[in-house]
């Protein structure tokens, strides 16, 4: 409730004495107060003139309270109950508390404890509504970033970022090149208490190794030539904000003290003199390197890696999580339609080959596919031509005159794939892993396609 408004609260009893001077008191103590008499006519009066909170007696002629508050819930009244009965047993407590009333008083009601009852109802659906707000802001600034999956291991990782995100901890993330990692690194600013801040990201891998530094902690005028103006670096730009070190892996040895400084001492010095700055940022770090063998081999400095590692998060590989291909390609599919005014669908072929790819591009090689096809396809409905191309859909010749063969047997698409996969496993000797080779899929893709098809292709170690 907002502080200027005065809340309104129905009281129903089918006692009208005791209603009034219910009413009266209430009045007193600053609330607007309206009556009913029974059930019914408070559900007329909650349809046409909502309320803040509703007191109702328990034993009614007809409804009693706990109907009163089961119906008006059907109604969508998100309102607070609070209950009064003459019989304040424990089970009456019980139950009125389970059907989801938020007090209860006894009768003779204690006027005091009557209005301090209320008011706490009150103030606990105002914290409700201000959380719910609150939530939903935070879930609709999230909905762009188009975090789609069910793979369990995936989801695990959005749940431990979330969590993650309200603190001011380093956070470093691996995975394969074009997994989601930085949607994962925008994920966790858009869920901390910097969301309000700036977002800034730095691909270390696409700036030249002369300017990054110029690039992460800003330069003096005369630096270096060209350099005509002061300029703040990457660092202070986020300053209250998130900084994201995309590829830090590629951070060129003789800047990683120079980094490991600004974590330690929170201030960046420019190049080329000036006072050192304080910087106020969350750092968060993305990788398809391995850091630790990097270490070993002297190619990073082991201190850093340390302070960088702080919080680990592992992306999965899209070949990792195949039950997400599909739900990820229909994502892409809506949003490059929608962006290039078409109506278009996959057509079943083409999931089939979507599920059998390995994709070694991952995630960014699903979207490249389907955006390439939206604008492509000459139809409405996308084959697997238009995704892959004639040539690598086909398979060729030999794939094409085997196509022509296993139409004229009238074999099914799901009898040739589960044929497929047993001999592969029967050639192997149930090895797994080596049957998935021969069919030019991963193994994840492979047991994924069996387990649909209702096979038992087992767990080789």
């Amino acid at each position: 409730m907002g502080a200027q408004k005065t809340p309104r609260v129905l009281v129903v009893d089918d006692d009208a004495a005791q209603a009034r001077a219910l009413a009266d008191l209430l009045r007193l103590e600053g609330f607007e107060v309206c009556v009913a008499a029974s059930a019914a006519e408070a559900l007329q009066l909650l349809q046409t003139a909502p309320v803040d909170a509703v007191l109702t007696d328990f034993h009614m002629p007809g409804t009693d309270g706990l109907g009163l508050l089961s119906q008006a819930r059907q109604r969508g009244v998100r309102a607070p109950f609070v209950l009064m009965t003459a019989f304040g047993t424990l089970d009456v407590a019980v139950s009125a508390l389970r059907a989801g009333m938020s007090d209860f008083v006894t009768k003779p009601v204690d006027a005091s404890l009557l209005v301090h009852r209320l008011r706490a109802a009150l103030e606990l659906e105002s914290l409700r509504s201000e959380n719910a707000v609150l939530k939903t802001a935070v879930e609709n600034a999230a909905e762009p970033l188009g975090i789609v999956g069910s793979n369990p291991r995936f989801l695990e990782l959005v749940a431990t970022a979330k969590r993650v995100a309200l603190s001011s901890a380093t956070v470093l993330i691996t995975g394969a090149s074009g997994s989601g990692k930085e949607l994962i690194a925008r994920l966790l600013h858009v869920h901390s208490q910097r969301r309000s801040g700036p977002w800034v990201g730095v691909n270390c891998a696409a700036i030249p190794d002369a300017l990054l530094e110029a690039e992460l902690f800003g330069h003096m005028k005369g630096a270096f030539t060209g350099a005509s103006s002061d300029r703040i670096g990457r660092f202070e730009a986020a300053s209250g904000g998130t900084l994201f070190l995309d590829e830090v892996g590629d951070l060129p040895l003789h800047l990683q003290p120079k980094l490991l400084r600004v974590l330690q001492e929170r201030s960046v010095e420019p190049l080329g003199g000036g006072k050192p700055r304080s910087v106020d940022v969350r750092l968060v770090t993305a990788t398809h390197r391995d850091l630790l063998a990097m270490v070993r081999e002297g190619r990073f400095r082991e201190d850093l890696y340390y302070r960088l590692n702080v919080v680990p998060l592992a992306v999965p590989s899209l070949s990792e999580r195949p039950e997400d291909i599909l739900p990820l390609a229909g994502h892409f599919l809506a949003r490059f339609s929608r962006e290039n005014n078409r109506k278009l669908s996959f057509s079943p072929p083409a999931e089939e080959r979507m599920l059998a790819h390995s994709w070694p591009g991952n995630v960014r090689e699903l979207q490249n596919c389907v955006e390439r096809a939206v604008v492509l396809a000459p139809n409405e409905t996308i084959n697997a031509a238009d995704l892959f191309g004639a040539r690598e859909a086909g398979g060729g010749g030999r794939a094409r005159t085997l196509a022509v063969s296993v139409l004229e047997s009238a074999v099914s698409l799901e009898v040739l794939e589960a044929a497929l996969i047993s001999e592969a496993l029967a050639r192997s000797s149930g090895n797994v892993s080596q049957a998935a080779r021969m069919l030019g899929v991963t193994r994840r893709a492979m047991q994924y396609r069996a387990q649909k098809l209702g096979l038992d292709v087992g767990d080789d170690p």
